[in-house]
């Protein structure tokens, strides 16, 4: 047994890189668990919930969002990441067990309704996640009429099977009205070190301060004082974001993260001055984005070789540097 037991623990040391020497395979692992979940604006907890457990000492704030202060003293800085994205919630349960949707508040990118018909889908019942899928209009039904006139689909068109023929039998797989729904999530790892995902940047970008904040809390003694926050409904009306601000500030820097169009291979770095004006305790906006392709996609696209460059890069500005 005591073979055993070395044996195991040789292979737990080692079978990973050790705390502080991360790789780009554990920005792979950590950006895949991130997209992998779901976090409709205004139902981020359950991701949150996931965060509290992965970074210790971490808590969650009245507003909901997870944060969590490094070294002592008043918190000066902070560097903040958006957990929301667009999505749906069930609007009406019908008698003959069909759900329609309807689309949570804030942005959302062009043809996103579109995105969604005739796909699986994901509803998050009180007791977990309940498969479904958007129904589509029968190609027999429709056979001879002029389909090119028709208006493009929308969330008032969509209708969603969960495998219910009743009302009651919805009721029974835990799902009411203003549950939250998602496409079905299938984080896709594939090429050169790319991951397919929806908001898959903001994800990566999410999953590269985890990774920064495990690197960093080892010398939280010797940083100067920083506040590390995972947000919620930045595509709202930024209320995480505005608690922050106007509980723990004035800051004297605050750094954001997420993810837009670019191209591969680089971090965009810039001033945000419209966040600065919006929420003066905030101190000077600085705003990096990890660049993606096909950005408000299923299928939108980031780079991991970008995403561990921005691990690096936070941890330098976590430590005081740049």
């Amino acid at each position: 047994m005591i073979r055993l037991w070395l044996v195991c623990s040789f292979i737990l040391l080692f079978a990973r890189p050790a705390r502080g020497q991360q790789d780009g395979s554990d920005v792979a692992d950590m950006a895949t668990r991130l997209a992998a979940l779901t976090a409709v604006t205004g139902y981020e907890r359950a991701m949150v919930d996931t965060l509290l457990r992965v970074i210790p000492g971490s808590r969650r704030d009245r507003a909901g969002n997870a944060r969590l202060a490094l070294s002592g003293g008043s918190a000066k800085r902070l560097v903040a990441c958006p957990l929301d994205e667009p999505g749906f919630v069930v609007g009406r349960v019908r008698e003959d067990g069909y759900l329609t949707l309807r689309r949570v508040p804030g942005p959302v990118p062009p043809l996103f309704d579109q995105q969604v018909e005739g796909q699986r889908v994901t509803v998050h019942s009180r007791w977990g996640a309940v498969p479904g899928v958007v129904a589509v209009r029968s190609i027999h039904l429709t056979r001879g009429r002029d389909t090119l006139s028709d208006a493009p689909f929308t969330v008032d068109n969509a209708y969603v099977d969960v495998g219910a023929h009743s009302a009651a039998g919805v009721t029974a797989l835990g799902i009411g009205v203003l549950a939250p729904v998602t496409l079905a999530k299938r984080p896709h790892l594939y090429g050169n070190g790319l991951l397919a995902a929806p908001a898959a940047g903001r994800r990566a970008a999410c999953g590269a301060l985890v990774l920064a904040v495990e690197q960093s809390v080892l010398r939280a003694k010797l940083l100067p004082p920083v506040t590390v926050a995972f947000v919620v409904e930045q595509n709202l009306d930024e209320r995480g974001l505005a608690t922050l601000a106007n509980e723990l500030g004035p800051f004297e820097e605050t750094l954001l993260l997420d993810g837009r169009s670019g191209a591969r291979g680089s971090l965009q770095q810039g001033p945000d001055a419209d966040e600065s004006t919006r929420w003066p305790g905030l101190g000077r906006v600085t705003r990096w984005s990890l660049s993606v392709r096909y950005a408000g996609t299923p299928v939108e696209t980031v780079a991991l070789a970008d995403a561990d460059s921005l691990r690096q890069a936070l941890v330098r500005w976590i430590g005081g540097g740049q």
